[in-house]
């Protein structure tokens, strides 16, 4: 059986090790870099090395996982295990030289997350949390907010890039948030979201058209810092389903009510 408190702390040195030559990287990033795979959506080398060494490290560290991966520098399928890896979450925001931007691994055990890292390159802080074990940063133990009413909460949350087909009952909780809550924070990287509330300085996240990588770390650390995690139809498929709330438990009945009743009669 494996590990997971070993496994994780070998996680966290993978993904420090990433995050040191991606800030190593940056001031040296050229507009002739930048490519794109997609509307609004873009790659640098910068992202295709780092996955590249996440994989060779996570694949010596239990060789018989799978992987899902964001620049797809590995067709692997595992029977147990995947690992499910983002190298640079963020990459608009690292591009533009602006904070901030993460590395983030997860490793699942059939649809169930068990492990989740998050390493924020900028602050030099290391979210990690494995089943069972209580959420960290940087070696202290978090949890989430206690607050109890949105109406003394600062939330976050993101925009999609291509997908624009909620748009419009998106920005309609949007503003709704705006007038219930302190604010609407968006800081451009969804793993890094999902650890803020993990640690307390967001009550929540909300966004949709995300993908496995985006969330999969941060959705563990989320739960066992003691929040809430689900997607928009209170469901549990918030990893596959592309969209996600996350909050800590006191908020997240009254956030719950208004996504559900924002989103009623949606077509996706």
């Amino acid at each position: 059986m494996i590990e997971y408190r070993q496994l994780c702390m070998h996680v966290c040195d993978v993904a420090k090790d990433t995050g040191a030559y991606i800030r190593a990287e940056l001031p040296r990033l050229r507009g002739s870099d930048i490519e794109t795979k997609g509307l609004h959506n873009y790659v640098t080398h910068v992202d295709t090395t780092a996955e590249k060494r996440i994989v060779k490290a996570l694949e010596q560290l239990l060789p018989e996982a799978g992987f899902i991966v964001e620049e797809e520098s590995i067709q692997k399928k595992g029977k147990d295990y995947r690992w499910v890896v983002d190298p640079l979450d963020g990459t608009t925001n690292f591009i533009h030289g602006l904070p901030c931007f993460s590395v983030s691994i997860a490793l699942m055990h059939h649809e169930e997350v068990v492990l989740g890292v998050v390493y924020e390159i900028n602050h030099d802080e290391c979210f990690y949390a494995w089943k069972g074990g209580g959420a960290y940063l940087n070696e202290s133990s978090i949890r989430v907010s206690a607050a109890g009413l949105l109406d003394d909460s600062l939330l976050a949350t993101g925009f999609p890039y291509y997908d624009y087909s909620l748009l419009d009952k998106y920005m309609d909780l949007f503003t709704w948030c705006l007038r219930n809550t302190h604010g609407v924070r968006r800081i451009g990287s969804a793993a890094v979201d999902l650890a803020y509330v993990a640690c307390g300085r967001f009550e929540a996240f909300f966004e949709y058209s995300l993908n496995p990588w985006d969330v999969a770390a941060g959705s563990l650390i989320v739960q066992e810092a003691g929040g809430k995690v689900t997607d928009f139809s209170e469901g549990s498929n918030y990893v596959f389903n592309k969209e996600i709330v996350a909050s800590g438990q006191g908020v997240y009945n009254e956030l719950m009510a208004k996504v559900k009743e924002v989103f009623r009669g949606r077509t996706k």
